[in-house]
């Protein structure tokens, strides 16, 4: 991939339930709901490696990290980012922007964008500047509408680290 600008799109959806933990883009919301998943279900993040593992041509977050192996089990979705990094940085790649779109009615993304553009930044070793979040509802319509799940859907541009 010398020389090469890639782009990846990377797409996570998990159901929502009552009392789980909630925790998007590396950071705890308080949330009556949380994702139902076998890790800590961070769509946010999930989508993200996927976006950034797709456009440096690697393979998927459910081929790196099963949800059938019990070492994944509430694993913290920020060590599949370490590791992507790690996977990066050996194919000499980096990453130069983040944008990502959560579909949810709850919880509210705009009072929590600013710390997850933070903490994506540092995870993805960008600038704030360099990554975007964004809310959407699904206007009281279907499955997200309902408030019964939750997708993130996100684009990664990487290119050689030299």
């Amino acid at each position: 991939m010398s020389g090469v600008t890639r782009i990846g799109l990377g797409i996570d959806t998990h159901r929502l339930a009552p009392g789980r933990p909630c925790v998007l883009g590396g950071v705890a919301i308080d949330s009556p709901v949380g994702p139902d998943a076998h890790s800590d279900g961070d769509a946010v993040l999930h989508a993200l490696c996927d976006a950034v593992l797709g456009a440096a041509g690697l393979d998927d977050l459910g081929t790196l990290f099963p949800d059938d192996d019990d070492a994944n089990r509430d694993r913290p979705s920020a060590d599949f980012c370490r590791e992507v990094m790690a996977q990066l940085r050996e194919k000499n790649l980096r990453v130069l922007s983040l944008d990502v779109v959560v579909e949810t009615e709850k919880p509210a993304i705009k009072p929590n964008r600013a710390a997850m553009r933070k903490r994506i930044a540092e995870l993805f070793e960008l600038s704030a500047d360099a990554v975007n979040v964004k809310g959407k509802t699904g206007e009281k319509t279907g499955a997200i509408g309902r408030g019964e799940l939750m997708r993130a859907t996100a684009l990664a541009l990487v290119a050689p680290a030299d």
